[in-house]
């Protein structure tokens, strides 16, 4: 088999492994969309099922990551290909330990902080746009071996939803800012708010590598 075959076939299956890291994530996120709720619910079943997901989700992620560096590290001719698949597996890995951090900090929150000021619903809506946008991220990597051009397109999307968020970033900063007195709470949910913004950096960002392995 010629060394350009070899090269072709080690692609494709990274992208096949981004596929399921990115299914993952998108699992992850989609359970850490609904958390705000089950808090205001005080069901601790719930929230201890959730982080255990989340938590498992995050250690599937980093063994898709190794096996990925695995697989691209034994073809020397992918040069920048293999950078920019070694980076976005990197980057997925980060943001499932986002997902597992903002959780953690999620469930250490007092539930009438969220109750009170609404909170609930505004960090969920604005968990919603980071799962919009690991969705897109999904159907990119679905298109890259067959349709690069709508790939292209896909992440012209994550850049309007990227917006959104930062948009929604600075208002949910004003509010807690304005309304929480408390500084453990108000540390607590600046954090979780910089993480979630955090997040969609990253997705920008590996839509962007995507466009690259599009274009190649």
């Amino acid at each position: 088999m010629y060394s350009g075959e070899l090269e072709v076939q080690a692609k494709r299956k990274a992208i096949a492994i981004l596929q399921d890291e990115i299914n993952r994530i998108l699992n992850a996120t989609r359970e850490l969309m609904y958390l705000p709720e089950i808090i205001i619910k005080k069901d601790k079943n719930s929230m201890k099922n959730t982080l255990e997901q989340i938590s498992g989700i995050e250690e599937e992620v980093e063994n898709l990551r190794k096996k990925i560096t695995r697989e691209v590290s034994d073809v020397g001719g992918l040069v920048i290909d293999r950078e920019n698949l070694l980076n976005t597996a990197y980057m997925m890995d980060e943001i499932g330990q986002h997902i597992t951090d903002i959780a953690f900090r999620l469930t250490n929150l007092k539930q009438i902080t969220l109750k009170n000021y609404k909170l609930d619903v505004e960090l969920s809506k604005f968990i919603e746009l980071i799962v919009d946008e690991v969705y897109k991220l999904n159907e990119i990597v679905r298109n890259l071996n067959t349709n690069s051009g709508n790939a292209i397109e896909l992440s012209y999307e994550i850049q309007s939803i990227e917006r959104e968020t930062h948009t929604k970033y600075r208002q949910l900063m004003v509010k807690i800012i304005s309304d929480v007195t408390n500084l453990r709470e108000l540390l607590l949910l600046k954090d979780i708010v910089d993480g979630i913004s955090s997040m969609s950096d990253k997705c920008q960002r590996i839509s962007d590598l995507f466009v690259l392995l599009a274009l190649s």
